[in-house]
């Protein structure tokens, strides 16, 4: 086995402490802080370090997690459903 693959085998054998997209928390963004996220977004894609570094307090995983959770298929159910769950605790 050369280095290269060497390298491979130990990164992958390595635990990982990643969390299934399904399980994050969403995120809460004030409206200054999404309207900046969608108009960076337009202009530089997802470059998330270089969003971040416009929004103060924010790492660029969030901001991704973030823009993820609002553009993605898997999350428009549980928004519906976390919607239709505030409408009916304020009525």
């Amino acid at each position: 086995m050369d280095k290269r693959h060497q390298k491979q085998a130990k990164t992958s054998s390595c635990c990982s402490q990643e969390v299934s997209s399904i399980e994050w928390e969403f995120i809460n963004m004030s409206e200054q802080e999404e309207d900046l996220i969608y108009r960076m977004y337009k202009l530089v894609g997802d470059r998330w370090g270089l969003i971040s570094g416009r929004i103060p307090g924010r790492k660029a995983e969030e901001i991704e997690r973030f823009w993820i959770m609002r553009h993605g298929a898997v999350f428009a159910k549980r928004r519906s459903e976390l919607k239709r769950r505030c409408k009916n605790s304020s009525s």
